[in-house]
């Protein structure tokens, strides 16, 4: 014998069918590189949605590759691109070395966290910037979600960039929030030249959270001039692995 819902139960039940009919696909924002995409749910970071960055190793208090990863991200959208920052310290000319201009910036310098968040909200529900980043140590559940909402109903990305101005307070990446992906990138030495010289840098990128899809690692060149990641020449020209077994012949 079936038990009719209670009238709350059918409530709940109605404001969840108009949400869901309000937040349509917004597409995706692939990287161009295979073996990343296909680890994403439909082929690429899901625009209308806030992703998360942070630095590994001895880069999670300065977040300086994790601005770069954000910085080719960016890069690869269109129209102009809001970032929100407590200190004044974002180096322009490695910005446009991973492909993001100078002349597409807007900065936003605010006097505390309360503040970039205040710009970072206000940024994605102008739905007008290619991209909206915001520099944050603290995400808390209840502020990434109304991140989230938010660039669900304007269709904006939002790309939170974790930094911490100590170690000990790395920790607080492992907190949950709202963000539809969550990454950290840790520097790696750039790969040898046959010549002198500096090659060209790598990160080990971590996908650490994936709504939808699965944890995942790669080792990757850094963006280029166009915010383009690469695999490093060892893993993408490596000759196909032998197989596990072999047929024998039937006489």
């Amino acid at each position: 014998m079936s038990v009719a819902p209670s009238p709350f139960q059918a409530l709940r039940s109605e404001i969840a069918r108009i949400e869901a009919s309000r937040r349509t696909p917004r597409g995706v924002l692939p990287f161009g590189l295979d073996a990343l995409d296909r680890r994403l749910p439909a082929g690429g970071l899901a625009l209308g949605a806030l992703h998360e960055v942070a630095g590994g190793g001895d880069g999670a208090v300065d977040g300086a590759v994790a601005a770069l990863f954000a910085a080719g991200v960016a890069a690869r959208t269109q129209g102009p691109v809001l970032w929100c920052v407590t200190r004044p310290d974002l180096f322009a000319p490695a910005l446009e070395q991973a492909g993001l201009s100078s002349n597409r910036v807007i900065y936003v310098e605010a006097g505390d966290e309360a503040g970039v968040l205040a710009a970072f909200e206000d940024g994605l529900r102008h739905g007008g910037f290619g991209a909206v980043v915001g520099e944050v140590a603290r995400l808390s559940m209840t502020a990434s979600r109304r991140l989230q909402l938010v660039a669900e109903d304007s269709g904006s990305l939002g790309l939170a960039v974790r930094r911490w101005r100590r170690q000990a307070e790395a920790a607080d990446f492992g907190q949950p929030t709202a963000a539809a992906t969550r990454w950290r990138v840790t520097a790696l030495p750039s790969a040898p030249l046959p010549v002198a010289g500096v090659g060209r840098p790598r990160w080990f990128v971590e996908l650490i959270r994936c709504r939808a899809g699965a944890c995942a690692d790669f080792e990757l060149e850094a963006c280029d001039e166009t915010g383009r990641l690469a695999l490093p020449a060892h893993l993408a020209d490596r000759p196909i692995a032998a197989p596990a077994w072999t047929g024998r012949a039937v006489a």
